[in-house]
Formats: C-alpha cells, structure tokens, sequence
C-alpha cells in the first residue's frame, strides 16, 4: 500500500496546491517528489537520475513518470504501458551475440544494481528487511487529473525470460538493434533495451483495474462531485479576494457570481499573477464551471479563476 487514507487525503491536497502554483508548466520529477513526501511526513532528499529517489527508515522508492495523453488517465486501466527508461546504467556485450546471452547479462547487471539499491536502503532499515517498490505517475498536460501506483521491485531471473533481436529506424533514419524481452510462461513483453545513443532498459508496467485498491487516483482540477457540483483548487488569497468580491463562498452564491459576471465579462484578454499559497477547494454547479472555463480561458482551474477577478473588479 503506498498511502494510508490520511496520507493519499494529504497527497490529494498537496498535488492541488501544486498544480495551483504551476500555471500550466510541465509536471516534473521534482514536482511529484516534493508532494510525496510531505504526504507521508518524511525528508525531502531532492530527485534524482542516477540514484534511488526515496530512501527512509528501510523505504526505497524510485519514481517513474508517464505524460498520458486521454480524455481520463482511467483509460490506462488494464492497458499495458512502456516507460522510456528504466536505468542507463547497463552496458550492451554485443549487437552480434546471441539475443538470450545479451538479455542475461543485461539482466544480471539491473539485478546487480537492484542489490545497491537495497544495500542503501538497508542502512536505513534498522535491521528490518528493506521495503523496495517502483512507483508510477500517470499524468495528465492539462494537470488535471493523475493516477499513482507502486509495485515490488525486484531483481529480474534471466530463467525466466527469453529474447529477441529487433530493427528498428529506416528510411532517411539510421537503423539499429534492440533488444524485446518476454516472459516465458505469459508471451508479454517486459523490456526493451536499446543499443545505440546511449544502452538502456525500457521497462513495461501493467496498469491495474480501475478497481483496484492499491491505484490512487487524484483529480485536482474541475472534478465532478454529483448533485451537479464541481470542485476546483485555489490558492488561499485568491479565495479570500474572491469572497470579497463575491460576499461568500457558498455554492449558490459563487455560481451566481460567475454566470453574472460571464454575461458581462469583456472577451479582453489577461495574465494572471503566479501564486504560492496553499490551495482552498471551492464548490460550483457543473454549469458554473463550464460558463466560467470557456469565458476566461486560462492554463489551470486558479488562472480563469484569477482573471474571473479581474472581470469582478471592473464591475464594483
């Protein structure tokens, strides 16, 4: 399990507190590192490249991250996904030798690596057994949906995968070799390591069911509650600004506020300043947002949300 219910409740806040200072960026290995751990209430050591990303009190976990590009990041559920690299700290014996040889040593030198890995996390563990997973973000441009799981990891057994040779570029493209590697008993593939620009392993994670109990889901922007309610993030003195404006922050009042002011509102466009405070959900009707995302068309949930103000202002 990667969150008990306080912690995923806590992951949820700090992703949309995140998002809310982003104005639209690209989400980063750091962004995603930062979040986690304050979720779960420990040090924040910085994300890295090259070495294992969260290590503490016998925990090691290492970060894997996906743009995923669909309406809902739901749809991953089931599917089978490929992640450009797993490690590039492999070396290819050669292009030439037989596939199962190559696959062998290639998979014996991450199984070598896994072990350093567990030896540092095991400086950690207090005699314990160290506790070592993959984790993987599923996220979305829009930043406004993601989806979270970790699985085991484990040191590959060669026995239990075969390989093969595959060409690969063409055409007005250099061509070159990698390596596809399947499980025995099922035929999936689970890696594919390359051999030019650089060796290394493109790993395949199985995204589980939309059911299952170990996959977080966190929505942070416009998520749809029913009763034909919406909620949405900002930061905490835009929401104060707006309950200024506004005279409250109810439902009903705020949805009021918006659909008025859109009928008003000029089509001029403008910026809206960056925030750094810590994110406040606001609830309005499923018509309210929708009035408000096409009337101020803005990079996230917070940036129409800061131009509704503007348009608030004028009219006082």
């Amino acid at each position: 399990m990667a969150f008990t219910q306080s912690q995923y409740a806590r992951a949820h806040l700090f992703l949309a507190t995140r998002v809310v200072t982003m104005m639209g960026r690209k989400f980063e290995e750091g962004d995603w590192a930062e979040v986690y751990c304050a979720a779960k209430d420990i040090p924040l050591v910085g994300w890295s490249n090259l070495n294992i990303d969260i290590v503490y009190r016998g925990l090691g976990v290492e970060h894997k991250m996906l743009c995923y590009r669909a309406t809902t990041v739901m749809e991953a559920c089931g599917t089978t996904l490929m992640h450009p690299s797993l490690t590039r700290s492999v070396r290819i014996p050669s292009v030439e030798a037989d596939p199962n040889s190559v696959m062998r040593d290639v998979l014996t030198q991450y199984g070598e690596l896994v072990e350093l890995r567990r030896m540092r996390v095991r400086t950690t563990a207090e005699g314990a057994e160290p506790d070592m997973r993959t984790g993987w973000l599923l996220w979305q441009a829009s930043l406004r949906e993601f989806l979270y799981v970790e699985e085991e990891m484990l040191a590959p057994n060669p026995d239990d995968y075969r390989a093969e040779w595959r060409e690969s570029g063409g055409g007005g493209r250099k061509t070159s070799r990698n390596l596809w590697v399947y499980e025995k008993d099922t035929g999936k593939k689970r890696y594919s390591v390359t051999t030019s620009a650089g060796a290394k392993i493109q790993p395949y994670l199985d995204v589980p069911p939309p059911d299952d109990p170990f996959l977080y889901r966190f929505v942070v922007q416009g998520l749809h509650l029913g009763d034909n309610l919406v909620r949405i993030w900002v930061a905490a003195n835009t929401a104060r600004e707006l309950s200024g404006l506004v005279g409250s922050l109810e439902p009903g009042e705020l949805s009021s506020a918006i659909l008025h002011a859109a009928r008003e509102a000029s089509t001029e466009p403008g910026e809206a300043e960056l925030q750094a405070e810590t994110a406040q959900p606001l609830e309005i009707t499923k018509e309210a947002y929708e009035v408000m995302k096409q009337t101020w068309v803005g990079v996230s949930d917070e940036h129409s949300v800061e131009l509704l103000i503007r348009a608030l202002r004028r009219a006082t």
